[in-house]
C-alpha cells in the first residue's frame, strides 16, 4: 500500500471513529423534571427516586435534572408546556390536570374511593391503564406513574370542625377545579379559587381562612405555624402523576424508553411505600403540643359524605358518556 493510500485509509478510520463517538454522544439525553412544591414534599421522593433509577437503568445515557419549587413553571402552566414540548417532565396534582383533560375529575369527586385499597385497584389496574391511554390520545402527554395516593386534610384559622355546619361561610382556598369548588359549596363554605403559588400569602394575610392539602404538604409547607385547627376530613383523594411530554419520549431510543418507564413505575412504588408509612406519624406531629401544635376535635363525617355523594350524582347526570362510564368503573371496583 502506498503512503497516500495508507494516509487515506487512516483518515477514513479516524472519521468513522469520530462519527461513532458523535452518534453515541447524540444519544445522551438530558431531562428537566419539575414540580411546584418544596423539595421535602412527597413530590421530592418521587422525583429523586426517578432521577436515581432512570440514570442507572439507562446506563448513564440519561441525565435527570430536578427543578423543585416551581423553578420551571407553576402546575397551572406545566401541562400546556408539556403539550408544546417546552417542558420535559412534571409532577402535577390530578385536580390541576382537569382544565386540560376534564375526564380526570371522575377521580377528584368527593369520597369517590372507599379506601386506599379501592383507589389503588382502580389506578394501578385496567381502569388506570385505559385512562392513561385516553389522556395521551387527547393531549399527547404521557402519564408514567400515578404514584402515592393520599387524602387532602383540612385546616383553618376560624374554628374547630366537628360537623358540617361548622363550615358555614368559611372562606376556603380551593384549586381552580370545578369539582372542588362545587364540593365546598355543598359543604356550606365559601370557596375561593386560587393557584398554589398564591396560597401561602392568602393564608397568612387572612384573604382565606382555611384550605386543604395532602397531609404531608401541611407539614412540608409549615402551614401548622399559621393555621391552628386541623381536621382529617379525607374528603378528596389525591394523586400526583409523573407526566412526560411526547417530544421528550420521541427523543428516546427503545432502551432509554424502557429505562424511563421502569424507573417511573418503581419510583411510584417507592413514593407510595414511603409516604404511606409516614401519614399517621405526620398527623401525630401536626396535632401534638410542642410540635405542630394544631388543635383537632372529634367530628361527624356523615353529612360530609352525604354532600359528597350529591356532588357525585350531579356530575354523573351532567357529564358525558365517557365520564359516566369511568365513574361506573370506579364504583364497581369498590365491591
Amino acid at each position: 500500500m502506498t503512503l497516500n493510500r495508507k494516509l487515506r485509509s487512516t483518515l477514513a478510520a479516524l472519521t468513522g471513529v469520530a462519527m461513532f463517538a458523535g452518534a453515541a454522544q447524540a444519544a445522551d439525553v438530558s431531562i428537566n423534571l419539575g414540580y411546584a412544591t418544596a423539595e421535602t414534599s412527597s413530590y421530592g421522593f418521587l422525583a429523586s427516586k426517578f432521577e436515581e433509577l432512570a440514570e442507572e437503568y439507562s446506563g448513564g445515557t440519561i441525565d435527570v435534572k430536578i427543578r423543585c419549587c416551581a423553578q420551571l413553571l407553576t402546575e397551572d402552566e406545566a401541562f400546556k408546556a408539556m403539550q408544546l414540548g417546552t417542558v420535559d417532565m412534571y409532577i402535577i396534582a390530578g385536580n390541576n390536570i382537569s382544565p386540560h383533560f376534564p375526564l380526570i375529575d371522575a377521580f377528584v369527586l368527593p369520597y369517590v374511593f372507599e379506601d386506599k385499597d379501592h383507589a389503588y385497584r382502580v389506578l394501578e389496574g385496567e381502569v388506570g391503564s385505559q385512562f392513561a391511554q385516553q389522556l395521551y390520545d387527547a393531549t399527547k402527554v404521557h402519564l408514567l406513574s400515578y404514584g402515592f395516593v393520599g387524602d387532602r386534610d383540612f385546616y383553618n384559622s376560624r374554628n374547630p370542625i366537628t360537623k358540617m355546619e361548622d363550615m358555614k361561610g368559611l372562606k376556603v382556598r380551593v384549586p381552580k377545579n370545578q369539582v372542588m369548588i362545587d364540593t365546598f359549596t355543598e359543604f356550606g363554605a365559601a370557596p375561593i379559587p386560587l393557584p398554589w403559588a398564591d396560597t401561602p400569602t392568602a393564608l397568612q394575610t387572612g384573604t382565606v381562612e382555611g384550605a386543604d392539602n395532602g397531609t404531608s404538604f401541611i407539614k412540608s409547607q409549615k402551614f401548622y405555624e399559621i393555621m391552628p385547627h386541623f381536621t382529617a376530613l379525607e374528603h378528596f383523594t389525591y394523586f400526583s402523576p409523573l407526566l412526560a411530554s411526547d417530544r421528550l419520549m420521541s427523543k428516546l431510543d427503545d432502551a432509554q424508553k424502557d429505562a424511563v418507564m421502569r424507573a417511573a413505575r418503581e419510583a411510584g412504588i417507592f413514593q407510595k411505600e414511603t409516604m404511606s408509612a409516614q401519614i399517621d406519624e405526620i398527623r401525630t406531629f401536626l396535632t401534638t403540643e410542642g410540635q405542630g401544635s394544631m388543635q383537632t376535635a372529634e367530628f361527624d363525617r356523615t353529612d360530609f359524605i352525604a354532600a359528597g355523594l350529591r356532588v357525585q350524582d350531579r356530575y354523573a347526570s351532567e357529564k358525558g358518556d365517557d365520564f359516566k362510564a369511568l365513574l361506573g368503573e370506579i364504583r364497581a371496583a369498590a365491591n
